[in-house]
Protein backbone atom coordinates (compact mmCIF):
# COMPACT_ATOMS: atom_id res chain seq x y z
CA UNK A 1 0.00 0.00 0.00
CA UNK A 2 1.05 3.36 -0.80
CA UNK A 3 -0.44 6.33 0.67
CA UNK A 4 2.63 9.08 0.91
CA UNK A 5 4.80 10.83 -1.60
CA UNK A 6 6.84 13.67 -2.16
CA UNK A 7 7.33 16.27 -5.78
CA UNK A 8 11.19 18.12 -5.61
CA UNK A 9 11.15 20.80 -8.04
CA UNK A 10 14.51 21.96 -8.39
CA UNK A 11 15.43 25.08 -10.74
CA UNK A 12 19.22 24.42 -11.98
CA UNK A 13 22.07 27.14 -12.53
CA UNK A 14 22.75 28.35 -15.93
CA UNK A 15 24.96 25.60 -17.87
CA UNK A 16 24.83 23.13 -15.06
CA UNK A 17 21.87 20.81 -16.98
CA UNK A 18 24.63 17.93 -17.56
CA UNK A 19 26.20 18.08 -13.97
CA UNK A 20 22.32 18.35 -12.75
CA UNK A 21 21.46 15.35 -14.55
CA UNK A 22 24.36 13.36 -13.97
CA UNK A 23 23.74 14.12 -9.95
CA UNK A 24 20.16 12.90 -10.24
CA UNK A 25 21.49 9.64 -12.19
CA UNK A 26 24.01 8.97 -9.56
CA UNK A 27 21.33 8.98 -6.58
CA UNK A 28 19.41 5.97 -7.86
CA UNK A 29 21.97 3.45 -6.71
CA UNK A 30 21.20 4.88 -3.26
CA UNK A 31 17.17 4.94 -3.15
CA UNK A 32 17.53 1.13 -4.65
CA UNK A 33 18.54 0.49 -1.05
CA UNK A 34 16.06 2.44 0.38
CA UNK A 35 13.55 -0.66 1.13
CA UNK A 36 10.57 1.93 2.09
CA UNK A 37 11.19 4.26 -1.07
CA UNK A 38 8.37 2.29 -3.42
CA UNK A 39 8.90 4.14 -6.32
CA UNK A 40 11.23 6.99 -7.38
CA UNK A 41 11.79 9.19 -10.47
CA UNK A 42 14.40 11.58 -11.61
CA UNK A 43 12.49 13.81 -13.95
CA UNK A 44 13.52 16.97 -16.76
CA UNK A 45 10.74 19.33 -17.05
CA UNK A 46 12.50 21.60 -19.66
CA UNK A 47 15.85 23.29 -20.11
CA UNK A 48 17.22 24.32 -16.01
CA UNK A 49 14.08 22.68 -14.46
CA UNK A 50 14.10 19.20 -12.98
CA UNK A 51 12.20 17.24 -9.96
CA UNK A 52 12.22 14.36 -8.35
CA UNK A 53 8.68 12.06 -7.39
CA UNK A 54 8.99 9.29 -4.93
CA UNK A 55 6.39 7.32 -3.24
CA UNK A 56 6.23 5.99 0.24
CA UNK A 57 4.14 3.62 2.37
CA UNK A 58 3.74 5.15 4.75
CA UNK A 59 5.06 8.58 6.65
CA UNK A 60 8.09 6.29 8.43
CA UNK A 61 9.34 5.42 5.04
CA UNK A 62 9.16 9.43 3.88
CA UNK A 63 10.60 10.68 6.82
CA UNK A 64 13.26 8.05 6.09
CA UNK A 65 14.16 9.07 2.88
CA UNK A 66 13.81 12.46 3.80
CA UNK A 67 16.68 11.65 6.56
CA UNK A 68 18.62 9.66 3.96
CA UNK A 69 21.86 10.16 2.00
CA UNK A 70 19.87 11.57 -1.36
CA UNK A 71 18.71 14.29 0.41
CA UNK A 72 22.03 14.73 2.11
CA UNK A 73 23.52 15.06 -1.22
CA UNK A 74 20.86 17.09 -2.34
CA UNK A 75 21.31 19.45 0.18
CA UNK A 76 25.08 19.73 0.27
CA UNK A 77 25.66 19.93 -3.07
CA UNK A 78 22.49 22.72 -3.33
CA UNK A 79 24.54 25.68 -3.58
CA UNK A 80 26.49 24.26 -6.19
CA UNK A 81 23.94 22.98 -8.62
CA UNK A 82 20.60 25.12 -8.63
CA UNK A 83 19.28 28.80 -8.65
CA UNK A 84 17.39 28.54 -5.47
CA UNK A 85 17.09 25.67 -2.50
CA UNK A 86 14.99 22.77 -3.99
CA UNK A 87 10.73 23.02 -3.81
CA UNK A 88 10.33 19.72 -1.28
CA UNK A 89 5.98 19.34 -1.57
CA UNK A 90 4.64 16.16 1.07
CA UNK A 91 1.54 14.45 -0.41
CA UNK A 92 -0.82 12.16 -0.06
CA UNK A 93 -1.51 9.32 -2.33
CA UNK A 94 -4.78 8.25 -3.14
CA UNK A 95 -4.88 5.78 -6.03
CA UNK A 96 -1.97 4.33 -7.80
CA UNK A 97 0.01 1.92 -10.39
CA UNK A 98 2.96 0.18 -10.39
CA UNK A 99 4.25 -2.27 -12.43
CA UNK A 100 2.93 -6.03 -12.11
CA UNK A 101 6.00 -7.65 -13.28
CA UNK A 102 9.41 -5.80 -14.45
CA UNK A 103 9.46 -3.63 -16.93
CA UNK A 104 11.25 -4.78 -20.54
CA UNK A 105 12.36 -1.65 -21.13
CA UNK A 106 12.86 2.00 -18.54
CA UNK A 107 10.22 4.61 -18.64
CA UNK A 108 11.25 7.81 -20.49
CA UNK A 109 8.49 9.83 -20.37
CA UNK A 110 5.93 11.46 -17.75
CA UNK A 111 2.69 13.22 -17.15
CA UNK A 112 2.23 15.26 -14.33
CA UNK A 113 -1.16 17.48 -14.14
CA UNK A 114 -2.08 19.47 -10.86
CA UNK A 115 -5.37 21.20 -10.49
CA UNK A 116 -7.39 22.80 -7.84
CA UNK A 117 -10.78 21.29 -6.18
CA UNK A 118 -13.75 23.96 -6.33
CA UNK A 119 -14.43 25.18 -2.84
CA UNK A 120 -15.88 22.79 -0.43
CA UNK A 121 -15.72 19.66 -3.38
CA UNK A 122 -11.96 17.80 -2.42
CA UNK A 123 -14.37 14.77 -1.54
CA UNK A 124 -15.90 14.64 -4.75
CA UNK A 125 -12.48 14.97 -6.41
CA UNK A 126 -10.74 12.79 -4.53
CA UNK A 127 -13.64 10.08 -5.00
CA UNK A 128 -13.05 10.85 -8.62
CA UNK A 129 -9.25 10.18 -8.30
CA UNK A 130 -9.81 6.90 -7.27
CA UNK A 131 -12.68 5.87 -9.68
CA UNK A 132 -9.75 6.20 -12.21
CA UNK A 133 -7.54 3.47 -11.10
CA UNK A 134 -9.55 0.80 -12.81
CA UNK A 135 -9.45 2.70 -15.99
CA UNK A 136 -5.48 2.83 -15.68
CA UNK A 137 -4.84 -0.05 -15.03
CA UNK A 138 -6.09 -1.05 -18.55
CA UNK A 139 -3.89 1.05 -20.14
CA UNK A 140 -0.55 -0.83 -21.29
CA UNK A 141 1.53 1.74 -22.00
CA UNK A 142 0.78 3.70 -18.54
CA UNK A 143 3.12 1.79 -16.60
CA UNK A 144 2.80 3.66 -13.00
CA UNK A 145 0.20 5.97 -11.67
CA UNK A 146 -0.54 8.32 -8.65
CA UNK A 147 -3.50 10.03 -8.16
CA UNK A 148 -2.02 12.88 -4.97
CA UNK A 149 -3.58 15.25 -2.59
CA UNK A 150 -1.33 18.50 -2.33
CA UNK A 151 -1.36 21.03 0.02
CA UNK A 152 -3.67 23.53 0.09
CA UNK A 153 -6.38 22.09 -2.04
CA UNK A 154 -4.39 20.88 -4.83
CA UNK A 155 -4.63 17.68 -6.41
CA UNK A 156 -3.03 15.75 -9.44
CA UNK A 157 -1.47 13.17 -11.32
CA UNK A 158 1.25 12.06 -12.18
CA UNK A 159 2.04 8.83 -14.80
CA UNK A 160 5.17 7.51 -16.87
CA UNK A 161 5.20 5.69 -20.01
CA UNK A 162 7.99 3.92 -21.97
CA UNK A 163 7.77 6.93 -24.95
CA UNK A 164 6.23 9.45 -26.85
CA UNK A 165 3.42 6.93 -27.78
CA UNK A 166 2.45 5.85 -24.76
CA UNK A 167 2.37 8.76 -23.04
CA UNK A 168 0.09 10.66 -26.01
CA UNK A 169 -2.27 7.18 -26.33
CA UNK A 170 -2.82 8.34 -22.15
CA UNK A 171 -3.44 11.56 -23.19
CA UNK A 172 -5.94 10.80 -26.10
CA UNK A 173 -7.81 8.39 -23.94
CA UNK A 174 -10.50 7.70 -20.99
CA UNK A 175 -9.19 9.61 -18.11
CA UNK A 176 -8.22 13.26 -19.64
CA UNK A 177 -11.50 13.05 -21.28
CA UNK A 178 -13.35 12.74 -17.65
CA UNK A 179 -10.96 15.12 -16.24
CA UNK A 180 -12.09 17.74 -19.12
CA UNK A 181 -15.47 17.14 -18.78
CA UNK A 182 -15.99 17.27 -15.00
CA UNK A 183 -13.98 20.57 -14.71
CA UNK A 184 -16.55 22.56 -15.01
CA UNK A 185 -18.42 20.94 -11.68
CA UNK A 186 -15.43 19.23 -9.49
CA UNK A 187 -12.16 21.78 -10.46
CA UNK A 188 -11.51 25.53 -10.30
CA UNK A 189 -10.33 24.83 -14.16
CA UNK A 190 -8.73 22.75 -16.69
CA UNK A 191 -5.45 21.10 -15.77
CA UNK A 192 -2.78 22.78 -16.88
CA UNK A 193 -0.51 19.07 -18.27
CA UNK A 194 3.99 19.16 -17.79
CA UNK A 195 5.80 16.69 -20.15
CA UNK A 196 9.03 16.01 -18.63
CA UNK A 197 11.30 13.57 -19.26
CA UNK A 198 12.44 10.66 -17.05
CA UNK A 199 16.31 10.07 -16.26
CA UNK A 200 16.48 7.49 -13.58
CA UNK A 201 13.79 5.28 -11.99
CA UNK A 202 12.98 2.60 -9.02
CA UNK A 203 9.60 1.37 -10.22
CA UNK A 204 8.43 -2.30 -10.38
CA UNK A 205 6.98 -5.35 -8.42
CA UNK A 206 10.47 -5.61 -6.26
CA UNK A 207 10.31 -2.00 -4.93
CA UNK A 208 6.38 -3.01 -3.62
CA UNK A 209 7.80 -6.12 -2.57
CA UNK A 210 10.99 -4.73 -0.47
CA UNK A 211 8.41 -2.34 0.99
CA UNK A 212 6.36 -5.03 2.26
CA UNK A 213 8.96 -6.88 3.90
CA UNK A 214 9.99 -3.87 5.41
CA UNK A 215 6.72 -3.66 7.48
Amino acid sequence: MVTRGLLVRLQCLHGKDSDVEEFLRSALPLVENERATVAWFAIRFGRAEYGIFDAFQDDAGRDAHLAGPVAQALMERAAELFAEPPHIQKLDVLAYKLPKVPLATPDTKALLLRFAAKADNEDGVEQFLRSMQPVVEEEIDTKAWFAIHLPEGEFGIFDTFPDQEGRFKHLTGHVPRELAKHALSLLGGLPDPELPSVLAEKVGPEAGRAATSAT
